[in-house]
């Protein structure tokens, strides 16, 4: 026996359908957010595990982690393939919940591919430390400039001798204000990224994938965080350097007519963190691992640098995400040589 609730979420309310599947018999339920016992008292109160479908929605994430936290199933949908199975013209709340349900009881509901809720929690510090480190850059430049108005030779904001030689100038009332406003606030980044680093650290010390993706040369805790917790389960794709360089973004849009065939830029529909992150780990990379640094040499003597790097970030991906497939180290991927297939897509490029 086994209970399928079709849900129609909304930011405010949901409304509930569900089926048994020994006796047959449906009802329906309205749930307001404002009462979130109540919610969490009606799915914990159930007697026995149930299959619960929901449409994919950026609003649901405390009701995705509440439901993780049960013994229930969570199926998240396309909505757009589950609207196309509707055989009514009409559309209300409880229609949509019972549409998800009936597709639910017939195994024909189009789940998608979830995230858990800790791997969102990491791709949410990873985030907040990125606009943080964007931050304190913005405040370093602006120093940078203060340092220019009040003539002080050029220097590195970085470093502690120019930051001393900044705040030990004589400087008008406003340039007073402005220094002591900039410096505290570097400060506080400096403080609020290193406790965010300290968390991170952590969550990379725990994970054999992280640790793994760590021995390629350039890659770091936060570049290798972004990347496993972004991709997932890597099993789930049938053709990795392939599938997972259009899941990031970092495929070739495609531009064809007439027999002719053209490729442009890279799509970027993936994620923009894994795709800074992975072209930050690029510059390194180049530098110390010599089938990079050969791949992104040859390319510089015909491609715009900028084609260069971002073609040797994919091409660094895609051994990132072999090495996650294969659970093997950068060296036993050295070792095996070059993998058949790893630049299939990157067209244009030879």
């Amino acid at each position: 026996m086994t209970l399928y609730i079709g849900v129609d979420f909304h930011p405010h309310q949901q409304m509930i359908s569900w089926c048994d599947s020994e006796s047959g018999e449906t009802e329906s339920l309205e749930l307001f957010h404002k009462d979130m016992e109540k919610v969490r008292e009606f799915y914990g109160s159930l007697d026995q595990r149930a299959v619960v479908g929901i449409e994919a929605s950026g609003r649901a994430q405390w009701f995705e982690d509440m439901l993780d936290q049960t013994d229930h199933k969570l199926l998240v949908g396309d909505p757009y393939k589950i609207r196309k199975r509707a055989e009514s013209r009409h559309k209300n709340d409880r229609l949509d919940a019972e549409l998800i349900m009936t597709l639910l009881v017939r195994d024909e509901f189009p789940a998608i591919w979830r995230r858990s809720s800790k791997q969102n929690r990491v791709l949410e510090i990873l985030r907040l430390r990125l606009s943080m480190v964007n931050g304190r850059t913005g405040t370093y430049n602006r120093l940078q400039v203060l340092a220019h108005t009040i003539g002080l030779p050029k220097g590195r904001m970085r470093s502690q001798f120019f930051q001393a030689q900044l705040k030990a100038a004589e400087v008008d009332e406003a340039c007073q204000l402005q220094r002591s406003h900039l410096f505290s606030l570097m400060e506080s980044y400096n403080e609020h990224i290193s406790k965010l680093d300290i968390w991170l650290q952590e969550k990379a010390k725990a994970d054999k994938l992280v640790e793994l993706l760590m021995t390629q040369k350039g890659v770091g805790y936060l570049t290798a965080l972004a990347v496993v917790n972004t991709i997932g389960d890597i099993s789930r794709f049938e053709n990795v350097p392939k599938q997972v360089t259009k899941f990031i973004g970092y495929d070739s849009l495609e531009a064809s007519s007439a027999g002719k065939r053209k490729f442009g830029s890279i799509s970027k529909a993936g994620s923009p963190l894994v795709r800074w992150m992975v072209g930050q780990a690029t510059q390194t990379a180049v530098r110390y691992d010599p089938k990079l640094k050969s791949f992104y040499k040859r390319l510089l003597r015909r491609k715009h640098k900028a084609v260069a790097k971002t073609a040797t970030a994919r091409k660094l991906l895609v051994k990132l995400s072999i090495m996650l497939r294969d659970n093997i180290s950068a060296e036993e991927f050295d070792r095996r040589g070059r993998t058949v297939g790893i630049l299939e897509g990157a067209r244009g490029l030879k």
